[in-house]
């Protein structure tokens, strides 16, 4: 049975620690907070969630692409589960744009990210898996891997400017989504 979890908050001792690998992944306790994620983050406006955000020290992350009042932009995809995750950088260059994150409520910040990354996972049955991702999925997933590493977006701010109150990023794509519809 599904329960909706408490989203951990910045300064949550387990936001900060090096999530522990999965083991089995069959294990009905793993299986439980992925159901628990999916649950989770489905009930919120958010595109991704790891689960040391759901107050589990474990290396889990769904990545769950879609367009929301916070993300108008954002591509659709199904959410995909990956334990214990891996990835490559396939070009050295980064590019900023916004994130926001459900730890951190009321703030957005540009956050540099590599814009194409090849992943490595184990899916939810057990299979090994790889993959391309770009762009926005690439930020997403990028975002949540750093939660397995013990780092919250903040953290890789190069510029306290780059940091805004949520009403005002909400005023800058106000701004763009009205340039695009006068278009």
């Amino acid at each position: 049975m599904t329960m909706l979890r408490e989203i951990a908050q910045l300064g949550a001792k387990v936001l900060r620690q090096k999530a522990e690998a999965v083991d089995d992944v069959c294990a009905v306790e793993i299986q439980q907070i992925i159901e628990d994620m999916l649950g989770t983050l489905s009930s919120t406006q958010g595109v991704g969630l790891a689960a040391p955000q759901i107050g589990e020290s474990k290396r889990i992350v769904v990545v769950a692409s879609r367009p929301t009042p916070r993300y108008p932009f954002a591509s659709l995809m199904e959410p995909t589960v990956m334990i214990n995750p891996t990835f490559q950088a396939l070009a050295e260059t980064q590019e900023k744009d916004w994130e926001g994150c459900l730890s951190i409520p009321g703030i957005r910040a540009l956050v540099p990210r590599y814009q194409e990354i090849l992943i490595q996972y184990t899916d939810q049955q057990g299979a090994l898996m790889e993959s391309k991702l770009s762009g926005f999925v690439a930020r997403i997933f990028q975002h949540e891997f750093d939660h397995l590493e013990g780092r919250l977006y903040l953290d890789r701010v190069e510029n306290n400017e780059d940091i805004f109150a949520e009403s005002e990023y909400i005023k800058l794509v106000d701004g763009m989504l009205n340039t695009i519809s006068n278009e």
